[in-house]
C-alpha cells in the first residue's frame, strides 16, 4: 500500500494484497487522513469481484458521512452493479475530477 498525501487528498494506491486486506489497513491507518479526500487506486489489481467492491461500502459511507469524498479508480469494475454509494471511475483524473466537483457541492451548501 503506498500513501500519497496532496494538499487536502490522500491517494491510496494497492500493489498486491487483497482487497479486504486493503479495508482492513484503510480502517486502522483511518485516523491519518480522516480529515482529507481520499483515491483509492485499484488498477494494479484485476479482476475485482463485486463483493470485494462492497468491502469499502461501510469506510466510504462512513467518509462521506464526514463531508468527504471517497473515490475508488479501476477501470475493470461495472458501475451499474455496484451501490450507489460507492463512487467508482476508471482513471486517476476523473477522480480528481469528482473531487472537485463534490468540494464545490459542500461550499454551496448542497
Amino acid at each position: 500500500m503506498i500513501i500519497d498525501k496532496n494538499e487536502n487528498t490522500t491517494l491510496i494506491t494497492q500493489e498486491n494484497a487483497s482487497v479486504i486486506e486493503l479495508v482492513k489497513k484503510i480502517e486502522t491507518l483511518y485516523p491519518k487522513f480522516k480529515n482529507n479526500n481520499i483515491i483509492v487506486n485499484l488498477n494494479t489489481l484485476k479482476p475485482i469481484p463485486l463483493e470485494q467492491i462492497i468491502e469499502f461500502l461501510q469506510l466510504s459511507n462512513k467518509h462521506r458521512g464526514a463531508k468527504h469524498s471517497f473515490v475508488i479508480v479501476n477501470q475493470g469494475i461495472d458501475v451499474d452493479k455496484t451501490p450507489d454509494e460507492i463512487i467508482i471511475v476508471p482513471t486517476l483524473q476523473e477522480a480528481y475530477d469528482i473531487i472537485e466537483m463534490e468540494e464545490m457541492e459542500r461550499d454551496l451548501g448542497f
